[in-house]
């Protein structure tokens, strides 16, 4: 599992915001395109791609995209 990887995937779950916006340090939270439906395609996302199950509580813990990747990591 590669961050970049997953930073890619992460971006296509946004209509408006470019993957090289994205980096291993954005705070994905603070994007204005970020909702509770983006964090539910993260979730499908994570699931379907690395079959890691994340809950709600693993993405509000998370602050950078790296954070997350981190907590995806440790789960696989």
């Amino acid at each position: 599992m590669e961050l970049q990887d997953f930073i890619e995937k992460f971006a296509e779950q946004f209509d408006e915001t470019e993957v090289s916006e994205l980096t291993a340090e954005t705070k994905f939270k603070e994007l204005d395109e970020w909702s509770s439906l983006i964090a539910l395609s993260i979730i499908a996302m994570v699931d379907e791609e690395y079959d890691v199950t994340l809950k709600g509580n693993d993405i509000n813990t998370s602050s950078t995209i790296e954070d997350l990747f981190n907590v995806v990591k440790s789960k696989a």
